[in-house]
């Protein structure tokens, strides 16, 4: 099987690490190679964070490359548009259409940019755009997010429900953790 490439994106606090370590546990149960990479910014501090998870035979570099990525799965808007030249041409990118403020855009120097959604579907990419927080509201709690991303990516691979449900009650704490099915079924039916 030739190598596989998602990057997940978003900001500091979203829990785009969980979802990533979620996916790699889901990928090795399977057999594959997977390499996970974590790239932080001031991810305590809002800060953009990318995570790389590549899957195969035999995958040598946890790093995906510009125009190497099948899928980028991204939990707020401005950080799925910066990270769009990553894609592959008619690659897929799945948006929480959520808007987080950057710095910047909190101290009143620069402006959170409009029609980005727009701007994206105008490339040679399929744009998936959720309103993932409402859902994890929905669901119990605005920090599901995660949770209902990976659900609506779920529709994207052949993994069981059952091998979905034992990835997030491995990876999840037991108190939470109806929560999150819960948020993960509201993706996947999104």
């Amino acid at each position: 099987m030739e190598t596989k490439n998602i990057m997940i994106v978003g900001v500091g606090g979203q829990g785009t690490l969980l979802a990533s370590k979620l996916l790699g546990r889901l990928l090795l149960g399977r057999g594959y190679d997977v390499k996970v990479s974590e790239v932080h910014g001031m991810s305590q501090r809002g800060g953009s964070v990318v995570t790389y998870v590549r899957w195969g035979d035999q995958v040598y570099s946890p790093i995906i490359d510009k125009g190497e990525a099948d899928c980028i799965l991204s939990f707020e808007l401005l950080e799925a548009a910066r990270y769009t030249e990553y894609l592959k041409p008619g690659g897929r990118i799945i948006v929480n259409s959520q808007q987080v403020n950057p710095m910047p855009v909190i101290a009143g120097t620069a402006v959170y940019p409009e029609g980005l959604t727009e701007k994206m579907a105008a490339l040679e990419i399929q744009v998936d755009a959720i309103n993932a927080l409402a859902l994890a509201e929905e669901a119990g709690s605005s920090k599901a997010v995660n949770l209902v991303l990976m659900g609506r990516l779920s529709k994207h691979f052949d993994f069981t429900q059952e091998e979905w449900m034992e990835a997030i009650e491995h990876s999840v704490p037991p108190k939470f953790l109806e929560m999150n099915k819960k948020a993960f079924e509201l993706g996947q039916s999104a």
